[in-house]
């Protein structure tokens, strides 16, 4: 059967892959947006678009990324599940139910295969609730396949370099939609692609040799060009300031919900949104539909979640305020210590002076945005393997500096960003009056420093005193010593205030 496909022209499908379309599993990703229409209007494609020869989106929830990467962090806090996982489930379910068990033999596929599948979603079996590795200094963990074959696993989701399919297929679609363009050549790298025998190190050690996909050294910017597309989504659509806002607002409705909007599972047992992810009968049903589910109830318990989407559609978004570069590495969970140590730095008189109203922890959102090529602080090139044309047999790493000296040194950086619920403008004035440069202070600040003298909140207060008033660091800790008797100094802060004070003179 032909599809005819916005981005790739007609695509041929042998008549297999049209029997696992043909299925409720699969067809509801057509009700789940890649990026969802209230974040990004114009990309109104649906994973059932970008799922077509790939099996790895079957498992997204509701707003695809959204789900997993926000809603079941706070409701399963405790909880590593990941939609890879959900994928595996909801082959598993999709094939049962469909009975394309029986298919799958007519064309010489076997249970093992359905191990390969899963293991090219998931990874190794025994890696399922765990963010999937490529082994590399232990045995082949693989079943679906011999270690012979170790090459297929790089294809759909590469774990290694990131260089994959299904990258290339999202890159495609979203820079279409959104306009972004897209400078990765794809066909030109496919040109160039071998498959080579290339040795596997650990602590400098070979380990072993694994057959990997490796290119001409002449396509490395290419391959630069692939991550430098990446990154530019996510600063431009992914995580751009006001969709992480909205973003932020739909996760608050799911999770007000996620108590009392209950979905029919297994055996007609109603389940919690947060519990479809054990059970795929209720997963098939959970679709972004759900928000509709929400705003057409007339159940009492919905209301806040209700009056949360209401503002979403009547475009009273919370308010970004403000936001700095961090200066180490943070989590998302550095967000709520980040917010409490700013709130803390707020001075009750200072705000009473200028007629604005005081601030809680409830009212601002401290939001960790993070930039890189997707293996973190890596260079993900530094695990590909490239050849020459004098020497199309052998593949090496290419060092950064031989590529060119205007790459970047850093290849993951962090925006803090400030967002504050209230619309109201006394509440906004206050918001505006939180310390932005104090925050990199406190970034850079240990755990260990704040057991040793004065406090982490204390020392943004001191920051921000330094910074506004452009007072001495003495004077700072003077006027900061009478507002809070207890405080004494450290060594160690005061010297970071010291430099701090510094900088901000050079500025000047």
């Amino acid at each position: 059967q032909v599809f005819n496909d916005p981005v790739h022209g007609h695509i041929e499908l042998h008549p297999l892959m049209v029997k696992f379309i043909d299925t409720p599993q699969f067809q509801r990703l057509r009700y789940i947006k890649q990026l969802g229409g209230y974040l990004v209007a114009v990309t109104m494609y649906s994973l059932g678009h970008h799922t077509i020869g790939l099996n790895t989106p079957l498992g997204h929830g509701p707003f695809s990324h959204l789900f997993d990467g926000k809603f079941i962090p706070k409701v399963l806090p405790e909880s590593k599940w990941k939609h890879e996982v959900a994928s595996e489930m909801m082959l598993d379910h999709l094939i049962e139910e469909n009975g394309l068990m029986e298919e799958m033999r007519k064309y010489g596929l076997d249970e093992n295969d359905v191990i390969f599948i899963k293991e090219l979603i998931v990874g190794p079996a025994k890696n399922a609730d765990e963010t999937p590795t490529t082994p590399t200094r232990h045995d082949w963990e693989y079943k679906g396949r011999p270690v012979s074959k170790s090459f297929l696993y790089e294809i759909v989701a590469n774990k290694g370099t990131g260089v994959d399919v299904d990258k290339w297929d999202y890159f495609a679609r979203d820079c279409h939609h959104l306009g972004i363009p897209n400078s990765f050549d794809l066909w030109r790298y496919m040109t160039f692609v071998r498959v080579i025998e290339v040795d596997m190190t650990y602590e400098d050690q070979v380990v072993h040799r694994r057959r990997q996909i490796c290119t001409r050294n002449k396509e490395v910017n290419n391959i630069y060009e692939m991550f430098h597309t990446r990154s530019m989504l996510h600063r431009k659509a992914y995580q751009h300031k006001t969709i992480n806002i909205i973003e932020e607002m739909i996760t608050e409705a799911l999770v007000a919900a996620d108590d009392h909007l209950l979905i029919p599972g297994k055996d007609g047992e109603k389940v919690k949104m947060s519990r479809a992810i054990k059970d795929p009968v209720a997963f098939t049903r959970l679709t972004d539909q759900v928000l509709q589910q929400i705003q057409l109830s007339d159940d009492p318990n919905l209301q806040q979640a209700k009056d949360i989407l209401a503002k979403v559609e009547k475009r009273r978004l919370y308010k970004h305020v403000g936001q700095t570069q961090a200066q180490k590495p943070l989590t998302k969970a550095d967000g709520a210590r980040i917010c409490s140590e700013m709130i803390n730095s707020l001075s009750p008189d200072d705000l009473e002076r200028d007629g604005l109203p005081s601030l809680s922890e409830e009212d601002i959102i401290v939001l960790i945005a993070t930039f890189d090529y997707g293996k973190k602080a890596e260079n993900p090139i530094d695990q590909a393997r490239f050849y020459t044309k004098e020497n199309p047999d052998k593949a090496e790493k290419v060092c950064k500096d031989q590529v060119s000296q205007m790459l970047p040194p850093i290849f993951r950086e962090q925006q803090i960003r400030v967002v504050c619920r209230k619309d109201d403008k006394p509440s906004l004035d206050a918001a505006l009056n939180l310390p932005t440069l104090p925050l990199q202070l406190a970034c850079v600040t240990d755990n260990t420093d704040s057991n040793a003298g004065i406090s982490r909140s204390s020392t943004v207060a001191l920051a921000y005193v330094i910074e506004t008033e452009r007072v001495s660091l003495e004077l700072a800790y003077d006027r900061l010593k009478k507002s809070r008797p207890a405080i004494q100094p450290n060594p160690g802060f005061m010297s970071q205030l010291a430099d701090f004070q510094e900088r901000l003179e050079i500025q000047q």
